[in-house]
Order: C-alpha cells, then structure tokens, then sequence
C-alpha cells in the first residue's frame, strides 16, 4: 500500500523536525565577544544600532568603530589594537585576560559588554 509508506515518511520527517527545532531552541546564545586565533569578534545582538564602538583589550589596548549596525560583528585581529601611544598588541608576548566594549545605542542609552576579568593584583 503506497499510501501507508508515505504517512510513515510524513510523521518520521515531522518528528525530525520537531527534534531539529528543540536542539536549535535548547542551545545556549552566543557570547556577544569571543577571542579566538588572535582575534577579537563582538556581535551586536540587540535591535539597536551601536555608535561610537570601543573595544579595549587588558585595559590597555584600544581599537573600535564609528557603528556597529544590529545584528552584526565587528571583527578585528589583535595586532590591530594599540595603547595611547601607539604600541601595538603583541600575541607573542601577551595574552588576552579582559575584553570591554563601550558604545551608545541609537536612543542615547550606553552599552557595555565584558569579557574575561582583571588581573589579579601582585
């Protein structure tokens, strides 16, 4: 009977479906800043374009856009981040411990994302 073949490939697809959509809607969001092979990736994961975008490093190192549109990633290599007076971020000779990002939203409201933590004091 062809017609019981297709009900039974009708109601397996469904069920694979409904399993596919509880993995998607089960999986934990992403980290708004990774780090990963020497470089940095913010997502702006609000409705809200982002404006005046600074990402500093360690507390240090500082880099940035003018605006980060909603939705979407501000990618940058390490190297590209630099201090007040010019030295640039070494991978060889540092790692990363503490990534902040600052910005204002479209409706004035400030923005601010951490990733890591200080230093411990020695």
């Amino acid at each position: 009977m062809p017609g019981r073949s297709t009900a039974r490939f009708s109601v397996r697809l469904a069920v694979m479906a409904i399993v596919a959509a509880s993995f998607v809607a089960c999986s934990a969001p992403r980290d708004p800043i990774t780090v990963d092979e020497g470089t940095i990736d913010v997502e702006n994961q609000t409705s809200r374009e982002w404006r005046n975008v600074v990402v500093r490093v360690n507390d240090h190192f500082a880099g940035g856009v003018p605006v980060l549109a909603a939705g979407g990633h501000l990618n940058a290599p390490l190297s590209q981040f630099q201090t007040s007076f010019g030295q640039r971020f070494d991978r060889g000779r540092q790692s990363v411990f503490k990534v902040e990002v600052t910005a204002t939203d479209t409706e004035g409201k400030p923005v601010t994302l951490t990733w890591g933590q200080d230093q411990p004091k020695k």
